[in-house]
């Protein structure tokens, strides 16, 4: 059986996320690790959208994050059990949030200049908002939920780390999110993270094959 290619960029939040449950279930893939400024032409025949991460199956292919996560879920639920239905409902909102409304706001921060008039210390204090109201669902444990990583953990700590990223002196002095803090940091220490951000060269059309997560191709 043919492996899965994953297409992927080290450094998106949304391509982390994808590897993450992809790296859970310990999916097999060929990974290969892409430039956005210098896009494989494969990968846009495939996804003319032209963004990370996108998942080649033998019946089809998948470009949306989220969905590969759900895909992943299909095969193995990974987090099965985990969770009560309101907490899976309540999840199903933060990532729609986290998404849209934070995402579109993180970018305004993150990279003001990319974009005509804006104020970036306003798009900054909406996603603080958003973190607050995160901050007050936050379990005691390692997690949002509890000693358990769920799907929701995956879907939005990217984008919270890249919001730290931005001014990491700035975040790490906001008392009103101090159990975000806590759950970031649990995030950057972790196994899993460091697991999927190793380095990958970047593939060109007759690359050697790379894998991931790391593997013997002769297993």
């Amino acid at each position: 059986m043919k492996l899965p290619i994953l297409y992927s960029f080290k450094r998106c939040p949304y391509a982390m996320r994808a590897r993450m449950a992809i790296k859970l279930a310990n999916i097999k893939c060929e990974i290969r690790e892409i430039r956005l400024n210098n896009k494989p032409e494969h990968m846009l025949k495939v996804s003319p959208k032209g963004t990370v991460p996108v998942l080649i199956l033998e019946d089809k292919i998948i470009d949306e994050s989220i969905e590969i996560i759900d895909w992943v879920l299909n095969k193995d639920n990974i987090f099965e059990g985990n969770l009560n239905q309101n907490e899976v409902n309540l999840s199903e909102e933060l990532i729609y949030i986290f998404d849209n409304k934070f995402k579109y706001h993180l970018d305004r921060y993150k990279y003001a200049t990319r974009y005509n008039n804006v104020n970036s210390d306003k798009h900054r204090s909406q996603c603080i908002e958003i973190l607050v109201e995160l901050n007050q669902i936050i379990s005691n444990e390692k997690w949002i939920f509890g000693e358990s990583l769920n799907k929701l953990d995956i879907s939005i700590l990217p984008f919270i780390r890249q919001f730290r990223i931005a001014n990491p002196e700035w975040f790490d002095t906001q008392v009103s999110i101090n159990s975000v803090k806590r759950l970031l940091n649990n995030f950057l220490e972790s196994k899993l993270l460091n697991e999927i951000m190793i380095n990958y060269d970047v593939w060109k059309e007759g690359s050697k094959p790379e894998y991931f997560p790391i593997f013997d191709i002769l297993d």
